[in-house]
């Protein structure tokens, strides 16, 4: 079968995974109030046959993000919530990793979230990102200047805690999110990090943040925490010269190499993901997969950016890549992996409306649970 390396085992971390079809991260937003459903349990458990489930973000503060039914993980309420999915997922025979989130600057003090907080939108520096739309929010505004965070040690605190919590939820461990713009990005990249201390400047300053962010979660998990890094950017305003992206992703991943990952996992340039900024396109666009890939020398890598599964198996075959994984197809196939397996194609059609949940949402369901699966002899 053409698919074939996709269906050998490997290990990642402590665990082995039955297949290298990974579930990506992929914010669905139905989670009321932050705490986890039932509905998302079933969500995740029609997905079960993925050799690891990445969970969507999983706020590890309260943040005012862009998605105001956002999960988080800070309180007992929700690791009963996430341990109820957890225990469903494994009872079906999956693997399931929470994906740890804080968005920093592209957050916004009048959602909701933000404002039960108590507290400043937080960054590396008092810069803003350009775009964003808060869709929640009367006349629907972009990003705000957020306020600099005057010891990002409290952020890697946050992170540990989460990692505390998703260990007492029973997951197989974290991927910590360290792309598309989100907090671990902005202490990377220049144009969002201009602060003068021990946290910006060059790129060992610059990529310290991460590395502690990581040091502190591998203390609670061990060698089960992964990665997520988009060095091509674009995605919430970030993005840098060629050569300073080279030099940046190079010198953090070296380093992350060294520390006992189970996995990177890297995600190529996505037009997708790209915005037009000022008369031009945002990210920096450049084959991640060539240039990064060669710099891990201990780590699994997981390769992600729209890949189907042809492409994905001619990527483990190759030794590219140890796993592959899987987005937006997830979504409209929850039968994804046995598809791939028998031969069947990918098509169902998405349902754009409910993607996510808006303000006229009346059945969560919609778009979410409720993909025609394929027929099997």
């Amino acid at each position: 079968m053409a698919s074939s390396a996709l269906f050998t085992p490997v290990k990642i971390g402590s665990i082995e995974l039955k297949n290298r079809i990974v579930m990506a991260a992929l914010t669905r937003n139905r989670a009321e109030d932050t705490y986890p459903t039932e509905l998302m349990k079933e969500y995740y458990v029609q997905r079960a046959d993925a050799g690891l489930i990445l969970t969507e973000g999983v706020l590890i503060t309260r943040q005012g993000t862009e998605w105001p039914h956002a999960p988080g993980i800070w309180d007992e309420r929700q690791v009963a919530g996430w341990k109820n999915i957890v225990d469903g997922v494994h009872a079906a025979g999956g693997k399931i990793y929470a994906q740890l989130w804080h968005v920093g600057r592209a957050a916004h003090p009048e959602a909701e979230q933000q404002k039960l907080a108590g507290v400043p939108v937080y960054a590396p520096s008092a810069i803003s990102a350009r775009g964003g739309k808060f869709r929640t929010i009367p006349g629907t505004p972009g990003y705000v200047t957020p306020t600099e965070i005057d010891d990002p040690w409290k952020i890697i605190k946050q992170f540990k805690d989460a990692a505390v919590l998703s260990k007492k939820a029973g997951f197989d461990g974290v991927e910590v999110h360290g792309a598309n713009g989100y907090i671990i990005h902005q202490f990377l990249d220049t144009n969002s990090n201009k602060r003068t201390d021990q946290w910006g400047g060059s790129v060992e300053n610059r990529a310290r943040f991460g590395l502690e962010v990581l040091k502190a979660v591998i203390e609670v998990y061990g060698s089960d925490v992964g990665i997520k890094l988009s060095p091509a950017g674009g995605y919430n305003d970030v993005g840098m010269p060629l050569a300073e992206t080279i030099a940046t992703f190079s010198y953090f991943i070296t380093e992350a190499d060294k520390l006992g990952l189970a996995f990177f996992e890297l995600m190529r340039y996505s037009p997708l993901l790209d915005v037009e900024l000022d008369g031009a396109l945002r990210a920096t666009q450049h084959d991640v997969f060539a240039t990064f890939r060669p710099v891990v020398k201990h780590t699994k890598v997981i390769l992600n950016g729209g890949i189907l599964p042809e492409e994905g198996a001619q990527l483990v075959a190759a030794g590219t890549a140890d796993g592959i994984s899987i987005g937006f197809n997830f979504i409209t196939h929850a039968d994804l992996v046995k598809r791939v397996k028998h031969g069947k194609p990918l098509d169902n059609a998405p349902d754009f409306p409910h993607l996510q949940t808006n303000k006229t949402s009346t059945d969560w369901a919609a778009g979410y649970t409720d993909y025609p699966l394929a027929k099997y002899d």
